[in-house]
């Protein structure tokens, strides 16, 4: 049995240094060795993906970066002349409409900052050294931008021609004029109304219509097309997101949130599809439905095309993914439009949310978006866990006591089931002193030594496995809670106490996994030491290595252990103090 586990303590060991070498690469600026992460840039004469077959292909997304856009805002008065960049400011957003398409082409969330410099130790350092040290620069969330193609995060719409007649209709590289109005939501006033309109091409005209509103990320986008020919006119409508498909490194296990394109249809239920799967053409895609959505994910944040408008229940929607080449990638929503008389015109009204994926928001606006926050593969068990911590957040009003309460909750139901574990290694350091003797004294005899070593767990009753299997069926609820705290953004930047002011974050003064490795230490201490030299070492050094890896984790998670640990130590102390073995 102690061969066994040596054996698991050796193989997680490893994996261990395997995984902390690879990261290591990464934060040095290097291709990941093992385990890499991130889809690598295509040359940019790469072709565009075609469409599925049959259908009408979308309008090159890339030839929009081609044209010379810019990615800069340029403020734009009511009435800016076609082509040209239109700001628009509210409380959530920091938008730039672009002229060409009236393509959403920058967006910044001002309610989310994204901090480029957390001073702690390593700036401390820094200035006593002589070192120069930047800035605390602080800045909002930007979700999209019109960027280089490893930047590029666009929301884009447009009108194809069903019917192969060499006829293109107002897309999203057709340029547009914004009507004159109001472009900053005024202090009193809730809601503010931006309209794109373009020239006639192939006999209709494309009004876009983006309604902001105060305190909400769901931007109402009306889309009116109208025929202005004298012959009836067959058009689709679609709604597309492009993004670079570069995905950011994972944490120190390898792992991180899911980044990439999403869909849901009430048949297909809520489908990622990987970058790398749209690049291989292997991408699987819903069969078209009357119903369903498409998503663009990332860690935190999300942008979504969603149709909750009364009667758009009618519009079979296709859907699409292409590779666009030069490391962008697109996801598309085709809805067919009714045949348009001369002079006739149709409206649909759609919705594209782009913010924080707060669950309880995301589950009102559309069946299945709350899947889009990234729970790993023990998504059954985070959900109500993080029930269960909001629950607690709402009590308490702080996301770090919020986190300590939780902990403190989850080792009151596996109270009795700890009991058992650690009652079990007591039981183990007790007769710690009898089987190291027996070992000294039959260390040239391996087979009377195993069979001696089985006689007194006989004789004192103990399971040597018996500390470990209550453990280990604690450790899917350990992996969810770890997915909890990775994908809530409402852990991100949420202060706790002195100088920890985001739990997102590591600690910037190492004091959390400082404390982590001391408590991990002390119950090395007070577990058996195992009766094979090299194992009781590794039990030592296991620990140390551990607390390099804890330098790196967000300081929710290493709060979380410590105070896990804090409990289980406490808890051991009692059982072992009852039993009589501190101290052997």
């Amino acid at each position: 049995m102690n061969d066994i586990r040596r054996t698991i303590l050796w193989v997680i060991f490893g994996f261990s240094l395997v995984l902390l070498w690879d990261q290591w690469q990464v934060h040095n600026g290097n291709k990941p060795t093992f385990l890499p992460s991130a889809q690598q840039a295509k040359p940019a004469n790469q072709p565009v993906a075609p469409a599925a077959s049959g259908a009408a292909a979308l309008p090159a997304a890339a030839s929009a970066s081609a044209a010379g856009t810019s990615s800069a805002a340029v403020p734009a008065q009511a009435g800016a002349p076609a082509g040209e960049k239109v700001t628009v400011s509210t409380d959530v957003f920091k938008a730039v409409i672009d002229g060409q398409g009236g393509t959403l082409s920058h967006l910044q969330l001002r309610k989310y900052a994204d901090e480029t410099n957390n001073h702690g130790l390593v700036e401390w350092f820094k200035k006593l050294v002589g070192m120069p040290v930047p800035l605390n620069e602080v800045k909002d969330v930007a979700l999209m931008e019109d960027g280089s193609p490893a930047t590029r995060y666009v929301a884009q719409t447009g009108l194809l021609n069903p019917v192969d007649t060499g006829a293109r209709f107002p897309n999203h590289l057709t340029t547009m004029t914004a009507k004159p109005g109001p472009r900053e939501l005024a202090e009193g006033q809730n809601s503010l109304e931006v309209v794109f309109e373009s020239q006639p091409a192939g006999g209709l005209k494309y009004v876009k219509t983006y309604l902001f509103t105060r305190g909400d990320y769901s931007i109402r986008v009306r889309h009116q097309v109208v025929n202005v020919s004298d012959q009836p006119v067959d058009a689709q409508l679609y709604l597309q997101l492009v993004r670079h498909g570069t995905v950011a490194a994972g944490t120190m296990f390898g792992t991180n949130t899911y980044a990439g394109p999403a869909a849901y249809t009430d048949e297909k239920k809520f489908h990622k599809i990987d970058f790398a799967d749209i690049q291989k053409k292997k991408a699987e895609v819903p069969p078209p439905a009357t119903n369903g959505w498409i998503a663009m994910i990332q860690h935190y944040f999300v942008s979504a095309w969603l149709l909750n408008a009364p009667g758009s229940d009618t519009l079979k929607r296709e859907f699409r993914v292409a590779d666009l080449g030069n490391n962008l990638y697109s996801v598309a929503m085709v809805l067919p439009l009714n045949k348009l008389a001369p002079g006739a015109s149709q409206t649909i009204d759609s919705d594209l949310f782009a913010g924080p994926e707060e669950e309880k928001k995301l589950e009102a606006l559309a069946p299945g978006l709350e899947l889009v926050k990234d729970y790993g593969i023990f998504a059954i068990i985070s959900k109500p866990l993080y029930w269960l911590l909001n629950q607690l957040h709402g009590i308490l009003g702080n996301w770090g006591w919020a986190i300590v309460a939780l902990v403190v909750l989850l080792k009151a139901a596996f109270y009795w089931l700890n009991a058992k574990a650690y009652a079990s290694m007591a039981k183990m350091k007790a007769i710690n002193p009898k089987v190291m003797e027996m070992r000294e004294r039959l260390k040239d005899k391996p087979q009377e030594m195993q069979q001696e070593m089985m006689r007194i767990y006989r004789e004192e009753k103990v399971n040597p496995m018996g500390g470990c299997f209550p453990i280990v069926i604690q450790i899917p609820v350990f992996i969810a809670l770890y997915w909890v705290l990775l994908s809530s953004v409402e852990m991100r930047h949420a202060p706790w106490i002195g100088w920890i002011h985001d739990l997102s974050a590591p600690d910037p003064w190492f004091i959390l996994p400082v404390v982590m490795t001391a408590t991990s230490l002390f119950q090395t201490w007070l577990n058996p030491t195992p009766p094979d030299p090299m194992q009781a070492k590794l039990m030592w050094i296991m620990p140390l290595a551990f607390s390099v890896m804890f330098i790196f984790f967000p300081a929710g998670l290493v709060l979380y252990w410590i105070t896990n640990n804090t409990l289980s130590i406490a808890q051991q102390w009692f059982i072992n103090k009852r039993l009589g073995v501190l101290g052997k």
